[in-house]
């Protein structure tokens, strides 16, 4: 049976409760907004509305201990992956029961208890993490998966650590989230050759390209390709084409962005397919509105949670390379 074969006879249970996942995501960064706005949320927020089917359809294919890095738009990579919602949402409030304590916030959460070696600010650093983990995952029997936009692909991370993770065969998966732009810069302008995916046949890696809205797709992909390394035939590239529905950050209102085209992504909402595709399989209103109230309760216990939270105590809560 192929992996195709398996995903159609799947339990569409099992994609109710990942629709679930993908709608927690897309709350929690609904949350992230409102809270920001209100001044709750320190610093700035990247928020990943719009491409939580990528996240979702490859952390299914993983198992429990299989290593995850992620990218400064990492919300959904944590959740994803594992990561309590109110661990996650008191960390983005700086707050002590934060994952981190409160000391990471949104950018560079890490959560090793559930394989996210960490979420990184630094375009392609998701890349290297990933890579390096593939080195101690090979010896484990497990897997290393990297984030990444598609402004890492111009970066020497991508390129040295591709050739790197071929070399030595490690059991690692380079997932691609194109989104088409680099923060304000459409992704062909600045992109030679304007095709991601090819770039990995200079080095030898099996690639592909898919649907990043379809988690379906995106999730019959990451299992070929976590197989492929778990079995020890090396690296893969997925380029999950996608579309972030913000800016780059809560500083940019992305008015750079074609309407037509903002409508035409938007028309293609990940959750809205996913919804689709579940009445089609025979899932019943009823079930999906259930998991849509207890998804959105699950959000809302998780920011009264972290709201009421207290602060880290410097005096008492020191950072890890200062305590005794």
């Amino acid at each position: 049976m192929t992996v195709g074969q398996q995903i159609e006879t799947e339990a569409p249970a099992a994609y109710l409760e990942r629709y679930g996942l993908m709608l927690l995501i897309r709350l929690f960064e609904t949350e992230m907004q409102r809270l920001f706005l209100k001044g709750e949320v320190h610093g700035t927020t990247h928020l990943c509305a719009g491409q939580e089917a990528v996240p979702v359809g490859v952390c299914s294919a993983l198992e429990p201990d299989d290593y995850l890095a992620g990218t400064y738009r990492g919300h959904g990579h944590a959740l994803a992956k594992g990561t309590d919602p109110d661990a996650l949402l008191a960390e983005m409030l700086g707050r002590a029961t934060g994952v981190c304590g409160g000391r990471a916030g949104s950018m560079n959460v890490i959560d090793v208890e559930h394989g996210l070696v960490g979420c990184f600010g630094i375009v392609g650093g998701s890349i290297a993490a990933a890579t390096g983990a593939a080195l101690a995952a090979k010896r484990q029997g497990r897997v290393a998966v990297a984030m990444f936009g598609d402004g890492a692909t111009n970066q020497g991370y991508f390129h040295e650590c591709l050739n790197f993770a071929k070399v030595l065969a490690l059991p690692a998966v380079f997932v691609c989230e194109n989104n088409f732009y680099g923060e304000f810069t459409p992704m062909l302008k600045v992109t030679a050759g304007g095709d991601i995916t090819a770039r990995a046949a200079a080095y030898g890696v099996p690639a592909q390209t898919v649907d990043g809205n379809d988690l379906w797709a995106v999730r019959e992909a990451a299992i070929e390709a976590v197989q492929r390394a778990r079995s020890g035939e090396g690296p893969t590239l997925l380029e999950c084409q996608t579309y972030r529905h913000h800016g780059h950050s809560k500083a940019d209102p992305a008015k750079y962005r074609p309407p037509e085209e903002v409508e035409r992504w938007l028309g293609r909402d990940p959750l809205n397919v996913a919804k689709a595709r579940l009445t089609d399989l025979g899932v019943s209103d009823q079930e999906i509105s259930d998991t849509e109230a207890a998804t959105k309760a699950r959000i809302e216990q998780a920011v009264q949670s972290a709201l009421g939270a207290p602060y880290p105590d410097p005096a008492e809560e020191k950072a890890s390379e200062f305590a005794s």
